[in-house]
């Protein structure tokens, strides 16, 4: 066995380090942490929005409620689920999501050259 002279400490044996780790891999594994979590919450999709009435119409693709003195037309799916009698005259509250069904991008060069 090797003998360490006085004043020397045994290299193989002392940690520097601070119990629990490096602060520097602790600041890295919460960076991350931060990261998952922001991207998740972004990941989530649209908002999800409501309204409340009565119902004005009802079709298989369509309900149409009373809002005030609005008429908000809402589509309607397959995939909608209906929790109770469904009818015309039922004061209801819709959850929806806005989405969007097409994407016109005007061209800013085209702007720029009138302007000219």
């Amino acid at each position: 066995m090797k003998r360490i002279p006085p004043g020397r400490r045994n290299t193989s044996v002392w940690n520097p380090l601070p119990k629990g780790g490096s602060p520097i891999k602790k600041t890295l594994l919460i960076a991350c942490a931060i990261v998952l979590v922001a991207s998740l919450a972004f990941a989530a999709g649209p908002k999800t929005y409501q309204v409340t009435g009565p119902v004005l119409e009802l079709t298989n693709d369509l309900i149409v409620v009373q809002k005030g003195k609005d008429r908000w037309e809402i589509g309607r799916g397959a995939d909608t689920k209906v929790t109770g009698d469904l009818k015309v005259g039922s004061k209801v509250t819709i959850e929806y999501r806005m989405t969007a069904a097409t994407v016109e991008v005007k061209d800013a060069k085209a702007k720029e050259t009138k302007k000219k």
